[in-house]
């Protein structure tokens, strides 16, 4: 069976989750429960970044210690869990895993080569954690946070970033390693073009304020933060320790997947892969980048203070319209501009008119007409279009995943959706019923095929909802499966919100 491996950014822990991090995890999600469902090997890894200066700042600013806010808030991370429906199989913590600190160790030697101490003066942005040349600031101000950046002036470990530009570009170029959308390859491409510049690994243990990872043979400095957490996608697998896990998903593995937001796309399809070629390791074969959520046209940030609770709004409306929205109305590219109102009406619309009243439709037939029992019939010769869209899902889905594209795959299963709810309005059960009971054999013959046709297209949109929807599927599972022979009494699916 091949082997997935799917990764999530790990994100700062200055603060609790919001709804921009759940996309990202939801997303990485769906692809993990895809490829369960297609019979493949599923690893699949989230976490926190505990070793960031803001964390050490935030700490102070809240009167705590770093070590306390760090857990308060990782714990709250690890928690979003059960509430968005998470099927992760690891959840790696970066300052109180024993494997992080091995592996980081680890890499830093095997790539001692391409190191060098150097003085160093630069603007430093402590929201990104990275230093900016002062043509990529916006007015003199971060890009991203919108916050003049600090000077800083001290002695470093550099990497040779530039030694291995020629062979990133091949690679990305070449495909080997696959950026999608085509947007964000494109932009990698450019970095490139534009010259690659050696970069800080450290920062001096002072400036850390004590908190990291020091530097293997130089107590005076620490890991950087995006050198530190970039190591989590291998030191999780073991890398610094027996190493089974790392054989068998990363060095052996068939697919090693990256989701992450657009805004670290720098760090991961350009330092994380010179890191690998400089430590001998291989590359991610996937990188899938999604654009940012915004609330009132301002990205979802700690910093911004344009946040929304995830766990909130699951208890507002519950995971399945939470999941749903973050996944049919997000595009693949391009901004997205959450509201609750957007959310509410994207649930009733689809889950609660179209699925909801497909699924209450069926079942109610179903005991209305046959007792309970679904009869044993071949299909409705006339149900073809549903039919058709019931045996291009599967593929339709697989197709648009593997482009990263959950409005298209949504769509796809959707389709199956429609399809059945015109099919009901032109057979109209109830006039074959009513036929039936006037003695009409034939009536009562093409009833069951109708049954048929829309009970087993059901069942199909049970199996092709479960990665974006498990829960709502399950429930759909539930009241499509004969139990004894007799689909079980009617429930309302999805109540209007």
């Amino acid at each position: 069976m091949p082997r997935y491996y799917v990764t999530t950014a790990i994100p700062y822990v200055n603060s609790r989750p919001h709804l921009g991090f759940a996309l990202e995890v939801v997303q990485a999600d769906v692809l993990a429960r895809h490829h369960r469902l297609r019979g493949d090997k599923v690893r699949f890894l989230t976490g926190t970044d505990d070793n960031s200066l803001k964390n050490v700042l935030a700490a102070r600013a809240a009167g705590l210690s770093t070590a306390e806010l760090v857990d308060r808030n990782a714990a709250a991370f690890a928690a979003l869990r059960d509430p968005l429906a998470l099927s992760f199989t690891d959840f790696i913590r970066t300052s109180r895993d024993a494997r992080h600190r091995a592996g980081v160790e680890r890499l830093w030697r095997a790539c001692a080569h391409d190191f060098y101490r150097a003085h160093y003066e630069g603007l430093y942005c402590v929201g990104c954690e990275q230093f900016y040349q002062p043509a990529e600031l916006v007015g003199g101000k971060c890009p991203e946070h919108d916050v003049e950046p600090q000077p800083v002036a001290e002695e470093n470990w550099f990497f040779r970033l530039s030694r291995h530009t020629d062979r990133l570009r091949e690679l990305i170029a070449g495909g080997a390693v696959r950026i999608e959308p085509e947007v964000r390859r494109n932009e990698v491409l450019a970095f490139l073009d534009a010259g690659l510049r050696d970069f800080s690994v450290s920062r001096s243990h002072a400036r850390a304020h004590g908190w990291g990872i020091p530097v293997p043979g130089d107590p005076d400095q620490v890991v950087s933060v995006w050198w530190d957490a970039l190591g989590n996608y291998i030191s999780s697998l073991g890398y610094g320790g027996d190493g089974s896990n790392h054989r068998r998903w990363w060095v052996e593995g068939d697919r090693r997947v990256h989701v992450i937001g657009k805004g670290v796309i720098r760090f991961h399809a350009v330092h994380w892969l010179a890191m690998l070629l400089s430590a001998g390791e291989p590359l991610p074969t996937d990188i899938l980048v999604h654009d940012y959520l915004t609330a009132d046209g301002r990205k979802m940030s700690k910093s911004s203070g344009a946040v929304v609770d995830p766990v909130a709004l699951v208890d507002r409306y519950g995971c399945d319209a939470v999941r749903w929205w973050l996944l049919r109305d997000v595009p693949r590219v391009g901004d997205a501009d959450f509201t609750e109102s957007r959310l509410v009406a994207r649930a009733n619309e689809d889950l609660a008119n179209g699925l909801g009243n497909l699924v209450n439709r069926v079942t109610v037939m179903v005991h209305r007409y046959r007792a309970g029992t679904p009869s044993v019939a071949a299909p409705d010769a006339d149900a073809e279009p549903l039919a058709a869209a019931c045996r291009d899902a599967p593929d339709l889905v697989h197709a648009a995943v593997d482009d990263f594209d959950f409005r298209r795959a949504t769509a796809a299963v959707w389709r199956i959706v429609e399809e059945a709810n015109r099919y009901v309005e032109r057979v109209r059960p109830w006039d074959l019923a009513r036929a039936e009971r006037g003695g009409d054999a034939e009536a009562g013959k093409r009833l069951d095929a109708a049954i048929t046709s829309l009970l087993t297209a059901c069942r199909v949109l049970a199996r092709e909802l479960t990665p974006f929807v498990p829960t709502l599927a399950a429930r759909v599972s539930e009241q499509c499966v004969t139990l004894s022979g007799e689909l079980p009494v009617p429930q309302p699916l999805f109540p209007r919100l």
